[in-house]
């Protein structure tokens, strides 16, 4: 008998957690990424100058993108038909 996983779901009332989260780990590990290579190269100690980048900006992302994307929604909301 095979026994499939069952998928990882929230409650859809934290789809914006989500949301924030998911943007914020992508964006502030490439943006620090570029932003670090082209600030001092790909020389030793890449990885550690990256790493501490990217602690600093997810730090500072994840709240932004939590509490501007509704902001963000809405006045795209206001301006599309």
């Amino acid at each position: 008998m095979h026994l499939a996983a069952k998928p990882l779901k929230i409650p859809a009332r934290l789809a914006p957690v989500l949301f924030a989260f998911i943007m914020s780990v992508t964006l502030g590990g490439v943006m620090s990424a570029i932003i670090t290579a082209v600030n001092t190269g790909f020389s030793d100690g890449y990885l550690t100058r990256w790493l501490h980048a990217y602690a600093l900006a997810f730090s500072l992302a994840f709240p932004s993108v939590t509490f501007i994307a509704p902001v963000v929604w809405r006045f795209v909301d206001r301006n599309t038909f």
